[in-house]
């Protein structure tokens, strides 16, 4: 047994450490492979055995590469692992998220108050006896190195070890490499030093300067306005406008002209749906957005938010949470609803006839969906007040996450209601959300698993649309996607634009 007192060879450390690491934080990883192969066949057992040798021996190689190098740069680097592998952990094990490269960009983009909802007492357990703890044996551990002749003969023979083990699997590769991007999303610490590392550098090439799109023509003086609704984590089955058997859309339903499409979205996760709401096609490239688009081209443009994951906006007024919460009264301003003070009259006061409002809401995101709402909305019950989702039973996790529906129900009616007054504006809501929410659901909570693996829930979102009285009528399809917003928008405010695809116009 090792204390602190006595010394240690750096090859018995790092070996001590690699088991650590791998009884501590592995679980999920080996779940996810028990689960996806054949485990009582022979290459079901070849490929367990692997990995298991692959991970304690590729593990103890990069540790022991820290310690020789730099004895305090590894002993920061490993305890700063441990601390970040139990809060991953406890992440993954909570939730069932995979910390890949796009969850990697919804942890960087989490504000403080949405990360704090999801601290518990486990949170805490996890960080103290997974993380800290050993840390603390990390950095008091007393370690003998060795000469470097010893040093490159032990790097040589395991590198030559790790390669024979990884040919010798050359028959494996193939389901490797079809489930490698969950593999590596659950490997600690790889999953988030690897991805994190690709999220800057793809982040970096997101960013350069936007491809501006060719401009376009506003072909009349008819005053028109768009309310576009970005909604956080809204799922399409838990709407009764879908069908589903609870009445989470009372005043919707009552609404003549209210209409709604079965839609996908193009990610699981915030920042790329949102993008995706807002791009005219699935290029991949960094083209104009719908805002910056319209606003270059003499259309007042507005965007609201309660949320956070927007692409870069360059408009005049962009208005977060604490520019709205200051001209709002009433308890809906602690809620989405501060999202709609002073909306009517900011559409009235306008000096040009074509309005494009967007308002991104963040309602029905968890894990604390029982705080997303005014208590009057709690209209299903028990709900679930824990963060710890796994703790509550499934019905209050979903009654809790109908009532975040009903209180978008009540935004939505609200927003059309105001727009029914404008008379003398051609008027239209649209809402879409970024993506869908599991709850519960194969043991999967929330969202943000790559789009390959998702199950529907995750993806399968509403897509409602209003318009006023002899405005656009809708055109009669039954399923569009996000990237319908874009040229829909365009068609409704009569813009002519070279990139126009009435393909994607949900207007007749």
């Amino acid at each position: 047994m090792f204390t602190l007192k006595s010394k240690i060879k750096i090859t018995h450390f790092v070996a001590v450490l690699s088991v650590l690491n791998f009884l501590f934080f592995h679980f999920p990883f080996f779940k996810f492979v028990f689960n996806n192969l054949d485990y009582k066949s022979f290459s079901g057992i070849t490929i367990i055995i692997s990995l298991v040798i692959l991970m304690l021996v590729l593990n103890a190689f990069v540790f022991y590469l820290f310690f020789s190098l730099s004895r305090y740069v590894g002993k920061f680097l490993l305890a700063l692992f441990f601390i970040i592998n139990s809060i991953s952990v406890y992440f993954i094990n909570t939730y069932g998220v995979i910390l890949d490269e796009s969850m990697i960009g919804n942890v960087l983009n989490t504000k403080y108050e949405e990360s704090s909802s999801f601290i518990s007492f486990k949170f805490f357990v996890y960080l103290i006896f997974f993380g800290i703890i050993p840390s603390i044996y990390i950095v008091k551990a007393q370690i003998v190195t060795v000469p470097w002749k010893k040093f490159l003969k032990t790097i040589s023979l395991t590198l030559v070890f790790l390669l024979t083990i990884i040919f010798a699997n050359a028959s494996n590769w193939l389901w490797i490499d079809k489930n490698s991007k969950t593999l590596g999303g659950l490997a600690m610490p790889w999953s988030y030093t690897v991805n994190i590392s690709l999220f800057y550098i793809h982040d970096f090439k997101k960013n350069e300067k936007e491809i501006i799109l060719p401009n376009a023509t506003i072909k009349d003086n008819q005053k028109s306005v768009v309310v576009l609704v970005i909604g956080e984590s809204a799922r399409s089955q838990n709407f009764s406008l879908y069908g589903y058997n609870k009445n989470t859309n009372p005043l919707l339903s009552k609404i003549p002209n209210v209409v709604h499409f079965n839609a996908t979205s193009c990610a699981t996760y915030t920042t790329a749906g949102v993008k995706g709401i807002v791009s005219h096609s699935d290029s991949g490239d960094l083209y104009e957005i719908l805002p910056n688009y319209l606003f270059r081209n003499n259309v007042e443009v507005v965007w609201r938010s309660n949320n956070w994951g927007e692409p870069p906006i360059h408009i005049k007024n962009f208005q977060d949470r604490e520019f709205l919460s200051k001209n709002c009264q009433g308890e809906g301003c602690n809620y989405d609803e501060v999202l709609l003070s002073g909306l009517k009259e900011q559409i009235q006061s306008s000096t040009k006839n074509k309005v494009l409002i967007v308002l991104h809401t963040s309602t029905s995101h968890g894990p604390s969906y029982s705080k997303k709402y005014p208590p009057q909305f709690e209209k299903f019950k028990p709900v679930c007040n824990s963060v710890e989702l796994g703790n509550c039973s499934q019905a209050e996790l979903i009654n809790a996450y109908d009532n975040t529906i009903v209180y978008t129900d009540y935004i939505l009616s609200k927003i059309i209601g105001d727009l029914k007054e404008l008379k003398e504006y051609h008027s239209s809501m649209i809402f879409v959300s970024d993506h869908g929410e599991s709850l519960g659901e194969k043991n999967l909570y929330m969202h943000g698993l790559p789009l390959s693996i998702a199950p529907k829930e995750q993806y399968e979102i509403p897509f409602i649309v209003w318009t006023s009285d002899g405005s656009k009528k809708l055109k009669p399809i039954k399923t569009v996607s996000q990237y319908h917003v874009f040229h829909s928008v365009l068609n409704f405010l009569n813009l002519q634009s070279p990139i126009y695809d009435e393909e994607k116009n949900i207007f007749k």
